[in-house]
């Protein structure tokens, strides 16, 4: 009998936008989608776009809601995961922005 695939088991690229709200990295994906169009998100050292395809092992910088963070992509699902999963991506580091921030 053939295995079933887990619900974490995706294929093997995703639009950037969908990743970013797939993984809860943004709550929606239109917020997604305004954030790499307005340059808010770059892919592996590049500025991005929504349809820019996110793979495994691909590094971007997320600059929102007053903090840029650094994430590796560790899998690339089909559909949203449980709250507080930490399989989908790994954080490299995070930098706070404007009045207070600690360089």
């Amino acid at each position: 009998m053939p295995r079933l695939p887990s619900r974490f088991e995706g294929g093997d690229v995703l639009r950037l936008d969908k990743w970013l709200k797939v993984a809860r990295v943004i709550k929606r994906r239109t917020i997604a989608h305004d954030a790499a169009e307005t340059g808010r998100v770059t892919l592996n050292g590049k500025p991005a776009k929504p349809a820019s395809e996110v793979r495994v092992g691909d590094e971007m910088v997320v600059d929102i809601g007053g903090r840029e963070t650094a994430l590796r992509v560790l899998m690339v699902p089909d559909r949203p995961v449980p709250r507080g999963s930490d399989e989908l991506y790994e954080v490299l580091w995070v930098r706070q922005k404007g009045p207070g921030a600690i360089e």
